[in-house]
């Protein structure tokens, strides 16, 4: 399994939507990702927190889409 991404999306037509989604909050949180795409620089606190972030706000859409209210 070398060399392979294992995280694989359920529906890959949401990548562009995920990418979007991490540049927002890269910017919400003042981190400058890098225009080259490699984000070896970045320190583990930086990717984790946006990553945390990612996961909170897909978990707050999946809840309020189970609970049937308006997206904001």
């Amino acid at each position: 399994m070398a060399g392979q991404s294992r995280n694989t999306l359920v529906v890959p037509q949401a990548r562009m939507a995920l990418e979007q989604m991490k540049f927002e909050i890269a910017q919400e949180l003042g981190i400058q990702l890098p225009q080259d795409g490699y984000y070896g620089n970045m320190t583990t606190r930086e990717i984790g927190t946006i990553g945390g972030n990612i996961t909170r706000r897909l978990v707050q859409l999946a809840e309020q889409q189970l609970t049937g209210q308006a997206l904001r």
